[in-house]
């Protein structure tokens, strides 16, 4: 898997970088190369998917057995002046590097756990900073959010 910047044209042009096949965002949004052009249709991936049910003879929880159940969050979106939203998510980023936990920095800041992760990165097209968490349990992942949220919210606060 490869990760890369959220965004429709940003996912475009990552797929045609790396020749990717597929891709897609927890937004829902799943991008197709593989027999088609390269963009996201939700028609044609409810077509894909018709097919490879119609071609194994499972049914979708049959073919999502060896799938690990995860709990994940809608989209959040905490309210952040454009003049400092970067500079939170920066300040983010450093605080948990300085924890010696994983951040992946692509797009903001992906904040690793071994049970879960949490995202905070600055919208390029609002005030806004938006936040995403998932986990193997719904116990983890509220602990993942109070660290993330309780820290961006803590350094909104020193602006």
């Amino acid at each position: 898997a490869i990760m890369g910047k959220t965004g429709h044209s940003l996912m475009k042009a990552k797929m045609k970088e790396v020749d990717a096949q597929l891709a897609g965002e927890m937004s829902g949004h799943m991008f197709f190369k593989d027999r088609y052009f390269g963009f996201d249709d939700g028609i044609y991936a409810s077509c894909r998917l018709l097919e490879i049910l119609s071609g194994s003879g499972k049914r979708i929880p049959e073919l999502l057995d060896g799938v690990p159940a995860m709990h994940a969050t809608p989209e959040i979106r905490i309210e952040c002046p454009d003049e400092i939203k970067f500079e939170v998510v920066e300040r983010a980023k450093r605080e948990f590097k300085d924890k010696n936990l994983k951040v992946i920095d692509i797009d903001g800041a992906r904040i690793t756990f071994p049970d879960g992760w949490g995202l905070v990165r600055a919208s390029n097209t609002q005030p806004v900073l938006v936040l995403r968490f998932e986990a193997q349990t719904l116990d983890r992942l509220g602990e993942i959010r109070d660290l993330i949220e309780s820290t961006i919210e803590r350094i909104k606060g020193d602006f």
